[in-house]
């Protein structure tokens, strides 16, 4: 595969949008998806301060987002993107829908990471007089941190995925490059490239979780 210059510079721009679009929806997303994820655990029938209505209302509606498929969902809130970002188009666009899909999903992962914690060391916490906020702070987050950050390069690959996928509506980046050139003009090479540049970016966001998790992981030093 020989390209032109023009191709390289398309290419390093969609990589541009594509790290923009899926480095922002993170950020977002995990602003609003920890403290969901927090608020999961803490209510829950065998949490510190049980809360079941809140919890069943809170998990019910993050379970329906996280059922909604992602082409779906992105039709769905196109007047919330429009209003938010002024355009349908283009990869600031991508960024609501992505966040819409993305926060439940880190919601759970996050209930998943803190409910791995020992029930003893939080009971130990609760007989020494910490409060629930310190308990939060000093237990939960610190004990869960490599499951956490496990799941964290899982959900960024994820919302990476779907970054590519939002390439059908003119969501920019490098899905919108290999759908453009892959399916609608059959230029097999330039869908491979851009595979390839994706699968990469997957590659070093898993391998950069897996270290960073087992160098916070208390158990293995």
């Amino acid at each position: 595969m020989i390209f032109d210059a023009a191709v390289w510079s398309m290419i390093l721009v969609g990589i541009k949008e594509t790290l923009l679009m899926v480095a922002i929806s993170s950020a977002i997303s995990y602003a609003i998806g920890i403290p969901l994820g927090i608020l999961l655990v803490v209510t829950d029938v065998n949490g510190i301060k049980p809360m079941p209505k809140l919890n069943s209302t809170v998990g019910f509606i993050i379970n329906i987002l996280r059922s909604i498929p992602f082409m779906i969902l992105l039709i769905m809130v196109l007047p919330v993107t429009r209003a938010i970002v002024g355009t349908t188009l283009g990869w600031k666009a991508v960024v609501p829908p992505l966040v819409f899909a993305a926060a439940p999903y880190i919601a759970r992962m996050v209930e998943s990471s803190l409910k791995e914690t020992d029930a003893g060391i939080i009971e130990a916490a609760k007989s020494m007089g910490a409060s629930n906020m310190q308990i939060v702070t000093k237990v939960y987050l610190p004990e869960a941190k490599p499951s956490l950050i496990t799941g964290a390069a899982i959900s960024i690959t994820t919302i990476l995925g779907y970054s590519a996928m939002a390439g059908f509506v003119g969501g920019g980046g490098l899905g919108t490059i290999a759908i453009n050139y892959g399916y609608y003009r059959y230029q097999t090479d330039i869908m491979i490239l851009t595979v390839v540049i994706l699968v990469l970016i997957v590659q070093l966001i898993q391998e950069a979780g897996t270290r960073l998790a087992r160098n916070t992981d208390k158990r293995i030093r």
